[in-house]
């Protein structure tokens, strides 16, 4: 992101979490400088500097907010070395890293010895690694007590408590009660062999506009659409499961049905649902500030609580995005050839369309790819092979054959980037989205969704963008 005042003001007012580490806050009346999540009253804009990195604040005489920690946030572009490390620590953790690895399996993953990243950790956090996993756990686990009827067992497992007993003695240490003390009446729970979630979000929700686009792409054998509903067929620890997501609007949440062939855990697969969601959006914020925009007024109208279609699986999305997969096109054909030849068949009896599970990128970099056009294969194996190691928005641009409007495409869905736009097929469109900033994700998905419609005066344009 460009770091230009009228952009981070609408970031900074809105609260927006995507934007945590990518830019930081100085307010000249106290001093300190801090993260766009802070919760602290907003400064004066006349009181206000906005800098690249923590270091940069730092440089530049202001001190840490104590409320948000901005030495704790995500590291920025510009901010490379240790705190990168620490930052991709933290988003592994988050998706349950040190759930079935151990401290060391992660340190070698992030390519450092346990000794080092616990010294990491220390510096820039003040606590451990561990002890970061614990507090996400316990989190977790008292959302699954508030929301859902699981056993005390399952509950622990699924929050990635490795036995009961541990389970109970951290929920005592911290919260002071016993697990049975802190559940209440359940809002949701199983429904014979499945576990159900709740998850939250603000309204509005244009559920319609967002089931439609996966529908569109809808991967035979893998997904499903209908009835409302989002199926899929996944792989988690090892083990294969299906899951359904329906929406609430009454009650504002998305109701998530998991079913596995054994036990797995909840955590990283309620993370993955939020994301591919987009939950998280402030979509009332982002529609003022989109709204603006003469050309884009009349369809943020229309469509108030559009969400950017997220996928499972970064690694998924760019299979999809090499093969030609856009905003404006699918290519579920040459999708469901790549399945149907090297994806896992299902252990899930499933009477309702899925098969399958999306090949690994072990599989993809073994594979015998001769179906696919010379360019398309090379590229398919060089994803594989950079996923083995780490695919990230780091390693994204080195894939070789991945056109830079695919790597925008899956820095989209996949990284959630808000202000990811890929259009660069028309200059001019790329030139007028510099306005819709930090939210150009949003506006992308709305002209795709209005050139579907054919509703848009920038259908041609928008189409050829995506």
């Amino acid at each position: 992101m460009h770091l230009n005042a009228a952009v981070c003001d609408r970031a900074r007012i809105a609260r927006d979490a995507r934007f945590d580490g990518r830019f930081f806050i100085a307010v000249l009346s106290t001093g300190i400088y801090c993260r766009p999540i802070c919760p602290s009253p907003h400064a004066r804009r006349e009181n206000v500097r906005y800098f690249q990195s923590a270091a940069e604040a730092v440089a530049a005489g202001f001190r840490p907010c104590l409320r948000c920690r901005p030495e704790a946030a995500p590291g920025t572009p510009r901010w490379k070395g240790t705190a990168s490390t620490v930052s991709r620590a933290l988003r592994l953790i988050e998706e349950g890293a040190l759930q079935e690895q151990s401290l060391a399996e992660l340190a070698h993953r992030l390519g450092v010895s346990a000794r080092q990243l616990h010294r990491l950790f220390s510096i820039h956090l003040g606590v451990s690694p561990t002890a970061v996993a614990k507090t996400w756990r316990l989190a977790f686990a008292r959302r699954l007590l508030r929301d859902t009827d699981l056993p005390m067992s399952r509950v622990a497992l699924s929050a990635g408590f490795r036995t009961v007993r541990r389970f109970n003695a951290a929920i005592r240490t911290t919260c002071g009660r016993t697990p049975s003390q802190l559940r209440r009446r359940p809002d949701a729970g199983r429904a014979g062999d499945d576990y159900v979630l709740r998850l939250p979000y603000r309204p509005p929700y244009d559920w319609d506009s967002l089931l439609t686009f996966l529908q569109a792409r809808a991967i035979a054998g893998v997904e499903d659409v209908a009835a409302g509903a989002y199926r899929r067929a996944f792989a988690e620890d090892g083990r294969h499961g299906i899951l359904e997501v329906r929406n609430d609007p009454r009650r504002r949440v998305l109701v998530v049905r998991v079913r596995s062939a054994g036990p797995v855990s909840l955590l990283p697969i309620a993370h993955r649902i939020r994301g591919m969601f987009d939950l998280s959006a402030d979509t009332a914020a982002i529609a003022r500030h989109l709204r603006r925009e003469p050309l884009l007024r009349k369809l943020v109208d229309r469509r108030p609580g559009l969400r950017v279609p997220g996928v499972w699986d970064p690694f998924e999305m760019t299979i999809r995005a090499i093969l030609g997969e856009s905003l404006a096109e699918s290519v579920a054909g040459e999708l469901e050839d790549l399945v149907r030849a090297f994806g896992e068949r299902l252990d899930i009896p499933d009477s309702e369309r899925l098969t399958t599970v999306f090949p690994t990128p072990l599989a993809l970099a073994r594979a015998r790819l001769e179906r696919f056009s010379p360019a398309a294969g090379r590229a398919i194996r060089a994803a594989a092979e950079t996923a083995l190691s780490r695919l990230d928005e780091a390693t994204l641009p080195g894939v070789a054959g991945l056109a830079p409007a695919g790597a925008d495409y899956v820095a989209l869905r996949a990284f959630r980037q808000p202000d990811a736009f890929p259009s660069d097929a028309d200059a001019e469109l790329a030139a007028l989205s510099e306005r819709w900033r930090p939210w150009r994700a949003y506006a992308a998905v709305h002209l795709a969704r209005a050139a579907a419609e054919r509703a848009s005066p920038l259908f041609e344009r928008s189409a050829r963008a995506g």
